[in-house]
């Protein structure tokens, strides 16, 4: 499925040079100090070939919509998505984009001291940089009105978005955009789909912070049902 990927303009730094990896549903784009396309690529394809032997010795892994088991003999990533999906009680699956995002960028960062990498809305960054990441809410008149002053002194950091009218992601809400910031982009992956999951009207974003709010290892949360919007943590935004 082909996404127009809009909202990629979530930053102002005209000092990183932007590029674009696609293997197979993972679509990144990526900025860096220099161009690290190829570099980019081979780490991409070897986190989604763990994860792919993984599902084939572990089928469940794909499928569930609950926690698993922890495995310390699974690679590293899935070691995370293991991880980060049983502290919100969803699938493993539900870390994939965040896991793949902070496993490249981490990765990258041996070339480039500055790494974004966005896949699917969901972002990896380190910067040195004041980076604003602009929220994407699909219809609501929110979308793309709203961004996240992020520090340099805050990143590494995750910054992902789930949402239950936008994209082809599986949620079982109708919010139209549930953004979750963390250190551990996977695990701010996984909260966005637990959080999302909850939220059906805007009568339930109080609930839906608070499930975020009781949840260790969350920076900050917000949450846009069409007008209505609601907001926890330690994160400064930006009318824009």
């Amino acid at each position: 499925m082909y996404i127009n990927r809009t909202y990629r303009n979530f930053d102002e730094n005209e000092n990183l040079i932007p590029f674009q990896v696609s293997i197979k549903e993972t679509d990144l784009y990526l900025k860096a100090q220099k161009n690290l396309e190829k570099d980019a690529r081979d780490v991409a394809f070897r986190y989604r070939s763990q994860i792919e032997n993984y599902i084939l010795s572990h089928p469940a892994f794909e499928k569930s919509l609950v926690p698993l088991p922890y495995d310390d003999y699974a690679p590293l990533i899935v070691q995370e998505m293991l991880r980060a999906s049983s502290l919100v009680g969803v699938g493993p699956m539900a870390a994939v984009a965040g896991a793949i995002a902070e496993f490249v960028g981490k990765s990258l960062l041996e070339y480039s001291s500055e790494v974004i990498v966005e896949n699917g809305g969901d972002i990896f960054l380190s910067t040195a940089e004041e980076i604003i990441v602009k929220i994407f809410a699909g219809a609501s008149p929110l979308s793309q009105k709203i961004g996240i002053k992020v520090l340099p002194s805050e990143t590494p950091l995750g910054v992902c978005t789930s949402s239950g009218t936008v994209g082809p992601s599986l949620s079982f809400g109708k919010a139209d955009a549930v953004t979750i910031v963390s250190p551990s982009t996977a695990l701010a992956d996984s909260v966005a789909t637990a959080v999302g999951n909850r939220v059906k009207k805007p009568d339930d974003i109080p609930f839906g912070l608070k499930v975020a709010e009781s949840l260790p290892g969350i920076k900050g949360v917000i949450i846009i049902v069409g007008e209505k919007m609601g907001v926890w943590g330690n994160i400064e935004l930006l009318k824009l």
